[in-house]
């Protein structure tokens, strides 16, 4: 007689695959709700030099990663008043999508710049060329909320400067010159 028909008595209903559950310790689950907040923020880059100053300007909270997601990242990214959000750069695989949650913030495309305030989107779609950055040009902090896909094999072209990027099948970029030569 299992536990459970012990404390009910053999006139139990409940099947024995029941019981045996219980037998097992349990794992707590990871909440699956948490607050931004509580992700810690980095300001890391894997820029190279003499590029890497210029990401200093802006730090990310990584949601998609602590959520466990593999497939696309979600970020809040948070560019202090003066900073750019990365170069401007164009996917060759990788779909983005951003979304201003505070802050006053300059988007920077092939088709010229364009304020964006709260509420307000962009969407890049991979492999148009269309080269993009957001910069904060006032006294206060800009929130976004960035969305991107993991595809493989993406390349990112950077028009404004000598750098070209590609995903590893580490799932991590490396950088070259436009010409193939290493930093």
């Amino acid at each position: 007689m299992g536990e459970f028909d012990a404390m009910l008595g053999a006139e139990s209903c409940i099947p024995p695959s029941i019981n045996s559950l219980t037998a097992r310790p349990m794992n707590k689950p990871k909440p699956l709700a948490f607050d931004p907040a509580d992700v810690a923020e980095s300001n890391a880059t894997s820029y190279p030099e003499p590029y890497r100053a210029a990401a200093a300007k802006r730090f990310n909270r990584r949601l998609g990663a602590h959520a466990g997601l593999k497939n696309f990242g979600v970020n809040i990214t948070r560019i202090v008043p003066g900073g750019q959000s990365s170069h401007r750069h164009a996917h060759s695989t990788q779909d983005e999508f951003v979304y201003v949650l505070s802050g006053e913030t300059v988007l920077e495309t092939n088709g010229g710049a364009q304020t964006l305030r709260p509420g307000m989107c962009a969407g890049f779609p991979a492999d148009t060329g269309d080269a993009h950055r957001f910069l904060n040009r006032t006294d206060a902090d800009v929130l976004l909320l960035v969305v991107g896909d993991k595809s493989a094999n993406d390349e990112v072209s950077y028009p404004d400067i000598d750098m070209q990027g590609r995903l590893g099948a580490d799932g991590k970029f490396s950088f070259t010159r436009k010409d193939g030569s290493s930093f």
